[in-house]
């Protein structure tokens, strides 16, 4: 059988996700770590709203 060449590879954009973060979260006190996630998670539930509606109105 012969194997194809990975195109993507989704452990190693994982590692480089995980880097990044660890990154800008580097020297950051536990409470700023936490503002961080929270504004993360803020990011992330707006951009999950603005596509659901982009979805319902384009039905």
């Amino acid at each position: 059988m012969k194997t194809k060449e990975k195109t993507f590879d989704c452990v190693e954009m994982m590692h480089r996700g995980a880097m990044r973060i660890y990154e800008e979260t580097k020297g950051m006190t536990i409470q700023e770590e936490l503002a961080y996630w929270r504004e993360r998670h803020a990011e992330t539930m707006a951009t999950l709203k603005r596509s659901r509606k982009v979805r319902v109105a384009a039905k």
